[in-house]
């Protein structure tokens, strides 16, 4: 666990922690939940919402989308947030994402007030290692292309620009790639065993 001191120091050092403990997080509190929602034919996608100041988690969430086409790992979680009884504000929260946000999850993150997201899989990773492509063909055919990941309300960025030179954190990024290689193959033959295109 990360103290309020050390996270109040940005820098190399400090990336490589929050890093560390985002991977964690996705290891042991996300991919659980996602293995589940695989076996009943959800998408592999999740998120999760930590305190800035300690890095403790707040709550982790995956994709729902059997439920509600619009319970997307993101946007559940959100949804989860404002149903706990007592909860911070939203600007004391990291918001990390397993996978780049899609445009329903960018626009819910926004209008919750986060002000940055953190993610493991770029939506060119969806596209072409998990076999996902319609994050990119909505930002493509809704809004003409991608969209700024710096902005007024927030900053978006890959855990490997934090975990930047850390063979350990690499290699940690490579192996969940593994186990999110594996959830997508069963979320995709799930899906061919149902006769739904794997488009």
């Amino acid at each position: 666990m990360i103290d309020a001191a050390s996270a109040a120091v940005p820098g190399p050092a400090f990336d490589a922690r929050l890093a560390a403990r985002f991977l964690d997080v996705i290891e042991h509190d996300i991919v659980p939940l996602t293995r589940r929602g695989v076996a009943t034919g959800d998408k592999i996608f999740g998120a999760a919402l930590l305190r800035k100041d300690d890095l403790s988690l707040v709550l982790a969430e995956t994709n729902h989308e059997t439920a509600n086409p619009l319970w997307h790992g993101e946007v559940h979680c959100l949804k989860s947030f404002y149903e706990l009884p007592e909860r911070p504000a939203t600007g004391e929260l990291l918001f990390l994402s397993t996978h780049e946000p899609c445009s329903l999850c960018l626009s819910a993150i926004t209008w919750t007030g986060f002000d940055n997201i953190t993610y493991l899989f770029s939506h060119e990773d969806s596209r072409d290692a998990f076999a996902i492509p319609h994050d990119l063909r909505i930002l493509r055919e809704v809004f003409g292309g991608g969209y700024r990941r710096e902005n007024a309300f927030w900053t978006s960025r890959p855990i490997s620009a934090l975990a930047a030179g850390s063979p350990e954190l690499t290699a940690r990024i490579e192996d969940l790639t593994e186990t999110y290689d594996e959830l997508s193959s069963i979320y995709q033959a799930g899906k061919g065993a149902a006769g739904i295109p794997l488009a």
